[in-house]
């Protein structure tokens, strides 16, 4: 896949894993967040917690992309969290980390979001 076809997908999952967080009670606080240690797709608050949200795409028939999700992804996502909790002073705020696994078609449109709440913690 074209570099520039992988970066419109990417965000047409994101938009997508957003609209259907947004569904239910989330609130969008920001997207792609940059740090020096990485990248967040979606950072979002439920009820009092803040989550942060790694968004997979995949086209349909293709491995499950939660698998995307290794252990050095999942380190990267931890810190940088950890610098977007310290650079806005959230101490002692809830956090958790969430997977949204996008489903596309092979046009490229979404069609169906999966997300698991606390896919993984800071500790692992």
């Amino acid at each position: 896949m074209e570099p520039k076809n992988r970066v419109r997908l990417g965000r047409v999952a994101e938009q997508a894993a957003a609209r259907h967080l947004e569904a239910r009670g989330y609130q969008i606080l920001a997207r792609n967040v940059r740090a020096l240690r990485g990248e967040i797709d979606l950072v979002a608050r439920d009820g009092a917690t803040i989550v942060f949200v790694e968004v997979k795409a995949r086209r349909a028939g293709v491995a499950p992309s939660l698998e995307a999700v290794d252990f050095r992804k999942r380190r990267r996502l931890v810190r940088t969290a950890l610098e977007y909790m310290a650079a806005r002073r959230l101490v002692g705020v809830a956090t958790r980390f969430d997977v949204a696994a996008v489903t596309l078609d092979a046009r490229g449109a979404p069609v169906a979001v999966h997300v698991v709440k606390d896919a993984f913690s800071a500790g692992e």
